[in-house]
């Protein structure tokens, strides 16, 4: 009799487990499911940050090589960037004005300026962020 009391506890116990996974699974916890979203989150973040320190290191490699094509290919956007918009803003406008007071017609071509602005101000932007780093005392990361 000891036996068959023992086996049905044992049975009983596996019901309790199947009945308390069925549960689990039609309402979870929600403190549990809060821990895995903060858990995916912080995995991701994470990842993000990795991601970042890698490009930092491979800016932090290219600037500090010796040769011009490799250190100095964003400098060279930003001066095609400040020359295309000098050019379009100053230049054209006045040498136009100029031409026309010596009675001459010149035509000046026109840049794609929807193409220029969207790179200067994307440099303009990442500057602007990293000046807001530094005026709040963030250190540039490798440093």
């Amino acid at each position: 009799m000891g036996q068959g009391y023992s086996v049905s506890i044992t049975g009983l116990g596996e019901i309790a487990n199947a009945v308390s996974t069925m549960v689990d699974k039609i309402w979870p916890d929600a403190s549990q499911a809060q821990k895995d979203a903060l858990a995916f989150q912080m995995a991701q973040l994470q990842a993000d940050q990795q991601d970042k320190q890698m490009q930092a290191d491979v800016n932090k490699a290219e600037a500090s090589n010796a040769n011009m094509f490799v250190a100095g290919w964003r400098p060279f956007i930003g001066w095609v960037c400040g020359s295309g918009l000098g050019f379009t803003f100053l230049v054209a406008p006045l040498a136009t004005w100029g031409a026309r007071l010596a009675g001459k017609d010149i035509v000046f071509p026109e840049l794609d300026m929807g193409t220029l602005m969207t790179l200067l101000l994307g440099m303009l932007g990442l500057g602007g962020m990293r000046t807001v780093e530094k005026v709040s005392g963030v250190k540039k990361v490798g440093h």
